[in-house]
């Protein structure tokens, strides 16, 4: 298949995959040493804007301080972001830029209004306790095991508190390790909630992609009708006014007579090469008409695929399970990644057979009711698997990049298993209802 054979449909490796980055207990032990003294710059930073903006707020310099003071908060927040991805190996996405603002009073107005620069205030407001807390973790309790085990010893103390002293300490020095550790998941948590867009931002960024990803593949496809329409049909047509003009030439009685031909044998050839050339026109563009909107989906997709996997230039087994008909862009977006899949497999991936499996899938509630899934939960979950070759990878071509681009028009996703030994299964996911 062209593309046809992906490891992962975003290029990466998942967390907790093999080969994926390990976090053990020393770099989080250098991310506080090297955060520590931060921590202590950020929550003083912050104390003193807001002392300082809240008593002067009446003040016509109390605002644009408290404005100045949260713009400042961005800069230390971008030092925090380093540390984390270095040393902690967790990599936050850059949050949305400051409002553009023309003029003094806007540009306060913005900033007062920036909700990122107050989450970032109250990040490096809780950074000190969460600091804090792992110097102790880190120094003080193992410190402290191991001076109780000495004092024990050597306090002539009874030999149960000995060695009650003696557990404590090694119970420290072996959970210490552990208990570090979650205190780092602890700031990757922090630092994704806080230092990182907001839901609202991640949405957007979501639809504005999105919105980038339906206007190339509209333009992409109307520049395709347009070579299609120049270079096959304009052709075919040109091609038939030519054998049009000679029909009528032949049809001429001084033509006839200067040819000697039998009086109809050369006008009924040329009427019935035009008849030809006009089928091809004809099939020529019910071809780009289907390319722009199939027929077969008037009657929507559950009745479309049938026609599609049996004309598939392999062996395909079909099998659907979907309650609720999806909404038709959807249908639309699926339909075309049913295609350009099974295309692929006929012509590439030297596959003898593939399936195609049709379901909804979602959020789901167990009780002593049966089952009830949530609309606003439910996905077209589509499956198409075939026994070809197998091995590839994202990036070495463009047609399974292509379906990408048009299942986040409709806000699906892609993922594809292509071992290495064979077999490769394309899982497409879009909302039921946008």
């Amino acid at each position: 298949m062209t593309e046809h054979h992906l490891r992962d449909a975003d290029g990466g490796t998942p967390a907790g995959a093999p080969g994926a980055p390990r976090r053990p207990a020393l770099r989080a032990a250098g991310y506080l040493a090297a955060a520590l003294p931060l921590s202590l710059l950020g929550a003083a930073y912050v104390l003193l804007v807001l002392y300082v903006g809240g008593l002067l707020a009446l003040t016509l310099v109390g605002l644009p301080l408290l404005a100045l003071g949260l713009r400042g908060a961005r800069h230390l927040v971008r030092v925090h972001l380093r540390l984390v991805r270095v040393l902690l190996d967790e990599v936050v996405e850059s949050p949305a830029p400051p409002p553009a603002a023309d003029g003094t009073i806007a540009w306060v107005r913005g900033s007062l209004s920036d909700v990122t620069a107050w989450r970032g205030l109250l990040y490096l407001l809780l950074r000190l306790p969460l600091d804090l807390l792992g110097l102790v973790v880190a120094l003080g309790l193992p410190l402290f095991g191991v001076w109780s085990a000495v004092w024990a010893s050597a306090g002539g103390q009874e030999w149960w508190v000995v060695a009650a002293a003696v557990l404590f300490a090694l119970a420290v020095l072996v959970l210490g390790p552990v208990v570090f550790r979650a205190w780092a998941r602890l700031h990757r948590s922090l630092a994704r909630a806080l230092l990182g867009p907001s839901a609202s931002q991640l949405r957007v960024r979501t639809l504005e992609r999105a919105r980038g990803a339906a206007l190339a593949e509209s333009d992409r496809g109307l520049r395709q009708v347009e070579r299609d329409l120049h270079d096959g049909t304009q052709a075919q047509l040109v091609a038939l006014a030519m054998t049009l003009s000679l029909t009528a030439d032949a049809l001429s009685d001084d033509v006839r007579e200067a040819t000697g031909d039998a009086p109809w044998e050369r006008p009924r050839t040329l009427v019935a090469r035009a008849r030809a050339q006009t089928d091809d026109a004809i099939a020529e563009l019910r071809r780009l008409i289907d390319g722009i909107s199939p027929a077969a989906l008037d009657r929507g997709l559950l009745d479309a695929l049938p026609q599609l996997t049996g004309r598939a230039g392999v062996p395909v087994s079909l099998r659907v399970d979907v309650e609720q008909q999806p909404d038709p862009a959807v249908e639309r977006v699926a339909y075309f990644c049913v295609a350009e899949l099974l295309t692929n497999v006929a012509k590439h991936s030297g596959a003898t057979r593939a399936s195609v499996d049709v379901r909804v899938v979602g959020e789901e509630r167990r009780g002593k009711k049966p089952r009830i899934r949530k609309p606003k939960g439910m996905k077209l979950r589509i499956t198409v698997h075939d026994d070809g070759v197998g091995g590839a990878g994202l990036g070495r071509g463009s047609g399974l990049s292509g379906l990408r681009e048009r299942l986040a028009a409709v806000d699906g996703t892609l993922g594809v298993d292509s071992p290495a030994s064979g077999t490769t299964s394309v899982v497409l996911e879009m909302p039921l209802h946008l």
